[in-house]
């Protein structure tokens, strides 16, 4: 690799046009590429795998309104009055321009929202009354049915007494007949032989009493017929009375009949009255606890002073264009006055602005400054630079370019820029530093280039490859977005690399011997002519060396002492409140927190899947026994239904805890909620999931703590072999890889400190302390693994030359750090700028990543590097250099200082 490099170098050199062209083309077509690419960022971080994402998934699947992306639009009133009627209708209007956006779905009006929500509630409160009043109309319409139904039991008794009546009185009627018709003949005979024995008698004459005796007789036997013929009326008359009598019973047996029909058609009109009723109670019951479930919810707070409104997009909130949020934002923005104020949730307004900020380009400034100090030229101060400018670029561009084909969340592209200068500006610096110091050695200006870039660009190479192998390793921990910014970050250490090996040799060729300062130049004339020998470096003792107990134990203090918050440290992601004060996010984040508690910004939503079909006729049902059950969970303020799927086999619920989206409670409800999967399954035959961007982001944090031993461990493991491999010592790489492991804890001890309890918050602009950033340990331990290598290695490759040509182990620390610590102190000062910079990032989720990687390189390279390593080697003495010979067989030899290369100059 050596003498390819030297080659690469003299080439560059010789056609310093040519490769300089090169590189401003391929950033001409990346850029090009990322400019018509059309690549978005997202700011949500997610894992598939987790419950969280496959429910999110199965919404989009089976259920796209569930899966709609969501913004939300705070309206407050700045003069402590309640909306006005003129301040609602305009909300009103601008929700619905907004809804004729083509990216917009559907907008909620919180007004409509709240009414619809209190005239629930006063429903609720007056059913009791309308159902007691309800039951009060059944039980008077029972009374008169019971009543009717006496009424004709007693008619129908009547009715029966009437026919019992009838018929005596018809026997009577009968017997008389009988009686008058038998007697009648008789009577008539009677009279035909007193007219007979009249008419005789007559004949006879005289006779005469005889015939009045007789005539008496027929005159008693007119009247007996006479009395027949009255009898006879009189029988008709009772026989007409009495079957005008029977057509009355028969009329009232009709009539009773009918009535009973008529209480028959009454009664069922009134059980169905009564089913009716109770369905309505049953019905109420169910409702009455989705009512109280949802009580505490609010679309307008109660001193109508705030009120929520939801935009919901037609895709998902990642997926949704910055063009259509920014569209959404103006169109809202307009009603906003000097009383009506309008603030929006971060989902709207966070974006990838830009990769630079006001605080980047300061670091940048003050690595320029430093370099100046160490180099004394600008001109030569500016070359490390601009070599991480082109670096930058090119890695800037190609991220934003992917970006269009693979999903990258915001902090992915300017993660890569972070790195990119930092390791851009100390990778040139090597390679400058090494030539500058050859150049004042008295070396030819092309032949000093190609030896720096063999050698320390070799250094160089192997370095980056370290740094580019951790990075990748982030793929191992099987998470998406992690590996993503794990390879971007190799990809701009690749880039910075290949950068320092051509474009700045190429460069340096152009400048010729002014990367020396005029006096520098003037020294080396003066040295020249009177051929002096170059200064060389001394040996003298270092206080690492002359005090290695005070040395070793202080430093483990500091370490130790800076590493005790990391016991509370805790994994989260940002959310609102961790926007700067004067953004709107933070704004709408508090207003809606200060108005409906903190729960409304961590809401959950909670899914119920049931294998068949819920019919319409026991949603409520449903609804209720889901709501008990999650009403149940401690720490839960509201749930509220959320609809079915089109094939009703899902029903959502927006569940809202008392707690932040960050707050243990907030966790805890989400483990709750998931751990009631046995009830649902028990009570509703179905299943419950929960999503949301707080249980996404609890889903994330937990992953990636249960992958952050298993890639330490790959890390440390990695780190003893890189060491072995170049020191040929096996106590060397453990000193080492202990010292990266009091790095690694006494960094995230002070990330804890500063972002988790506040600490110095004044001066970070922390004003509300929460959990670190899931990923930051992760990709701490990976980046600060690879310079903490690149420091191992140039400050232990003089100490190893040195050991080698014969110097004592004690002399030999002295000299190599003496050779080495002047760069890397300058180096570590620059990369502490860099990222010191990112610390006032304007994108919130890069601060502690900045400023990690910044105290941990503090760490690393002036606590571990230069003082406890060192000290652990002088009381190590010799043996630091110990390797049993039959690892050293094994192990190739890959002289990353190329020494080798360097003897092979100086013999020709």
């Amino acid at each position: 690799m050596s003498q390819f490099l030297y080659r690469l170098g003299q080439f560059s050199a010789r056609r310093a046009w040519l490769v300089i062209v090169g590189w401003i083309a391929v950033i001409g077509i990346l850029g090009g590429v990322a400019a018509t690419a059309g690549g978005t960022f997202s700011t949500a971080m997610t894992i598939n795998g987790t419950d969280a994402q496959k429910t999110i998934e199965m919404l989009e699947a089976k259920f796209s309104d569930a899966s709609r992306g969501i913004g939300q639009v705070v309206f407050h009133k700045t003069d402590g009055l309640p909306f006005t009627d003129d301040e609602k209708a305009n909300i009103t209007a601008a929700l619905v321009s907004v809804h004729d956006l083509p990216a917009v779905d559907d907008t909620v009006d919180p007004f409509t929202t709240q009414k619809k929500l209190d005239s629930g509630a006063k429903d609720a409160a007056d059913a009791p009354g309308k159902f007691a009043d309800g039951q009060k109309k059944l039980d008077r319409g029972q009374a008169k049915i019971s009543k009717g139904y006496t009424d004709l039991a007693a008619a129908r008794v009547d009715l029966a007494d009437g026919r019992v009546k009838l018929a005596t009185n018809q026997k009577k009627l009968d017997k008389g007949l009988a009686k008058i018709q038998a007697a009648e003949p008789d009577l008539r005979a009677t009279k035909a032989d007193v007219k007979a024995g009249i008419a005789y008698y007559t004949s006879l004459g005289g006779h005469e009493e005889t015939i009045a005796e007789l005539q008496a007789n027929l005159a008693l036997i007119n009247d007996g017929l006479a009395a027949i013929g009255a009898g006879k009326k009189g029988i008709r008359d009772g026989q007409a009375a009495i079957d005008e009598a029977w057509v009355k019973i028969y009329d009232g047996e009709r009539q009773a009949n009918d009535g009973e029909r008529e209480l028959a058609h009454a009664q069922l009109k009134l059980d169905r009255g009564q089913i009716k009723l109770d369905d309505a109670r049953a019905e109420f019951a169910s409702a009455r606890i989705i009512l109280a479930g949802a009580a505490n919810f609010r679309s307008v707070s109660s001193d109508n002073q705030t009120a929520t409104g939801n935009v919901m997009f037609t895709t998902p909130i990642s997926q949704v264009e910055t063009a259509d949020k920014e569209a959404v934002v103006a169109a809202l923005s307009e009603i906003s006055t000097d009383t009506l104020q309008v603030e929006f949730s971060q989902d709207l307004t966070r974006s990838l602005s830009g990769l630079l900020g006001p605080g980047e380009i300061i670091g940048l400034i003050v690595a320029a400054i430093v370099l100046f100090v160490m180099l004394g030229t600008l001109v030569a101060a500016g070359l490390p630079v601009l070599s991480a400018i082109v670096g930058v670029a090119i890695s800037g561009a190609s991220s934003v370019a992917l970006a269009a084909v693979v999903e990258s969340t915001t902090t992915t592209p300017i993660l890569g820029v972070m790195l990119g200068l930092a390791v851009g500006i100390d990778y040139s610096l090597f390679i400058l530093n090494r030539h500058r110091r050859q150049l004042k050695a008295g070396m030819p200006v092309a032949e000093s280039i190609a030896l720096a870039n063999g050698t320390s660009g070799n250094s160089v190479t192997f370095a980056g490859l370290t740094v580019i192998i951790a990075l990748a390793a982030l793929n191992l921990t099987g998470i998406d977005f992690l590996g993503l910014m794990g390879s971007v970050g190799a990809a701009a250490i690749a880039v910075a690399v290949a950068v320092a090996v051509t474009f700045n040799p190429a460069i340096i060729s152009l400048i010729g011997m002014r990367v020396l300062s005029t006096k520098e130049r003037r020294t080396l004339d003066d040295r020249l002519e009177r051929e002096s020998k170059p200064i060389t470096t001394s040996s003298a003792s270092v206080f690492a060396t002359r005090r290695p107990l005070v040395s070793l134990f202080a430093t483990l203090a500091v370490l130790g002492i800076a590493a005790i918050p990391l016991l509370d440290m805790r994994l989260g992601l940002p959310d609102g409140s961790s926007e700067p004060t004067d953004s709107t996010g933070y704004k709408s984040y508090h207003l809606t927190q200060d108005a409906f508690g903190e729960g409304v910004n961590a809401t959950l939503l909670v899914v119920a899947t049931s294998p068949i079909p819920i019919t319409k006729e026991n949603e409520l049902a449903f609804q209720a026994s889901a709501t008990t059950l999650i009403m149940g969970v401690d720490n839960v303020e509201s749930s509220v239904p959320g609809g079915f799927s089109d094939d009703r086999t899902i029903a959502i619920f927006r569940v809202i805890p008392t707690g932040g989206p960050n707050d243990l409670s907030t966790q805890e409800v989400v483990h709750d909620i998931r751990a009631l999967d046995g009830d649902f399954r028990a009570a509703l035959d179905s299943s419950v999931n929960v999503t949301g961007m707080a249980p996404i982001n609890i889903d994330v944090s937990e992953k990636l703590r249960l992958a952050l031993p298993i890639y330490l461990g790959t890390v440390i493991g990695l780190s003893l072999l890189i060491m072995m491999l170049v020191f040929r010592s096996i106590w060397l790489p453990l000193i080492a890889s202990a010292g990266f492991l009091f790095t690694v804890f006494a960094t995230l001890g002070a990330v804890t400190a500063v972002f988790q309890w506040g600490w110095f918050g004044w001066i970070f602009d922390i004003h509300d302390p929460a959990p670190i950033l899931s990923f930051l340990p992760t990709m701490l331990i990976g980046i600060l693994f690879g310079l903490a290598m690149d420091y191992q290695l140039f400050l232990a490759s003089g100490i190893r030359e040195a050991f080698i040509h014969g110097q004592s182990a004690t002399d030999s620390i002295n000299y190599g750090l003496r050779l080495s610590r002047s760069v890397v102190t300058a180096a570590a000062i620059i990369m502490i700028s860099v990222f010191g910079g990112f610390v006032f990032s304007h994108t919130t989720m890069i601060r502690p990543v900045g400023f990690g990687l910044a105290v941990g390189v503090l760490v690393d390279a002036f606590l571990v590097r230069l003082v406890l390593v060192p000290a652990a080697l002088r009381m190590l003495g010799p043996a630091a250099w110990w390797l049993p010979k039959w690892i050293d067989r094994i192990l190739p030899d890959v002289d990353v200082e190329g020494a080798k290369l360097e003897r092979s100059v100086a013999h020709h």
